[in-house]
């Protein structure tokens, strides 16, 4: 809990930044998994395929703030080339987003010369160069039955390969072999059962980066958006919720009268949670740690970006 004098400064720093915001024209994108008072300050809050989109659609804008992690900014960044697109803290890299090279994707590409590749958001722009189009775990089953083709590459989440190969039929070959997301790996069934003892009526959601145990035992699977959706039409008062915690804040404030239980306290991811409201400011003050996508790179990208966004979700 923040003491009093911790939400004094809160507070004034929240002004201003508001009051940089519009002195700027910025505006501050952040994702579901981001700590509740970055949440509370952003324009707009969503999961990559939302935050994606609202990147685009903000024409007045000339800076956006993407308060996430390495690879959203990259995305927003190749998808404005004439904004100026900020990261607030240089040190919120997704590490299943390294998992996957570009050195990997060719030698794949030279067992299976005929597949196409679909590489989720969640990878580095150097990848997604190499790939046919992107997807988000929103999309990824439309973007997979959009394609005329059985055999697809796949990557890097190897939990997303198998649930969308499953709802699709097809099958999916995960680049690299074992790529995750390490706070989406945490949540075990066990967890589940005993919550359970204590909440026989709550709904279990749970997010398509888990693994096949978790997804068994789940009510619904969906992305952070998807279960947000769920959450909001669901008759269910009580949830247990599958995925990293920050979206439990979100999920409350727009449903007061529910309960939501996380799976798994410690699923915490620490990359999300590195942007605070002080390095906020400061990227914003000082404009700083502009995130810059070679060209070269990033018109082969937006190519697998657009492709994702023309495909409704």
């Amino acid at each position: 809990m923040l003491t009093a004098h911790a939400k004094g400064e809160s507070m004034n720093l929240t002004d201003k930044i508001s009051k940089l915001k519009k002195e700027k024209k910025a505006i501050i994108l952040a994702h579901n998994y981001q700590r509740p008072e970055i949440q509370d300050i952003a324009d707009y809050i969503g999961d990559s395929i939302e935050l994606s989109r609202k990147a685009t659609q903000e024409t007045q804008a000339e800076i956006i703030v993407f308060a996430a992690v390495d690879f959203m900014a990259e995305s927003a960044a190749i998808l404005n080339p004439t904004k100026k697109v900020l990261l607030p803290t240089l040190g919120a890299r997704c590490p299943m987003a390294q998992m996957l090279t570009v050195d990997e994707i060719k030698r794949q590409k030279t067992h299976y010369p005929n597949a196409p590749v679909v590489l989720y958001v969640n990878t580095l722009a150097s990848a997604k160069a190499y790939c046919d189009v992107c997807c988000t775990s929103a999309n990824a089953v439309e973007v997979i039955n959009s394609l005329d083709a059985d055999t697809i590459l796949f990557g890097p989440d190897r939990n997303l390969a198998e649930y969308v190969a499953e709802e699709t039929g097809k099958t999916l070959i995960p680049i690299p072999e074992w790529g995750f997301c390490p706070t989406h790996l945490l949540f075990q069934p066990e967890d589940v059962t005993v919550l359970k003892l204590q909440y026989p009526d709550a709904v279990v959601m749970v997010h398509p980066e888990c693994s096949a145990e978790m997804r068994r035992v789940a009510d619904f699977i969906g992305s952070t958006s998807k279960m947000c959706s769920y959450a909001r039409e669901s008759k269910a008062k009580t949830f247990i919720v599958g995925t990293e915690e920050g979206i439990l804040h979100r999920l409350r404030k727009e449903n007061p009268e529910k309960q939501f239980i996380t799976a798994y306290k410690e699923a915490v991811c620490p990359n999300m949670k590195l942007t605070t409201l002080d390095r906020l400011y400061m990227a914003l003050k000082e404009e700083k740690h502009v995130v810059r996508v070679p060209e070269v790179i990033a018109k082969k990208a937006r190519a697998a970006l657009d492709r994702m966004l023309a495909i409704n979700h």
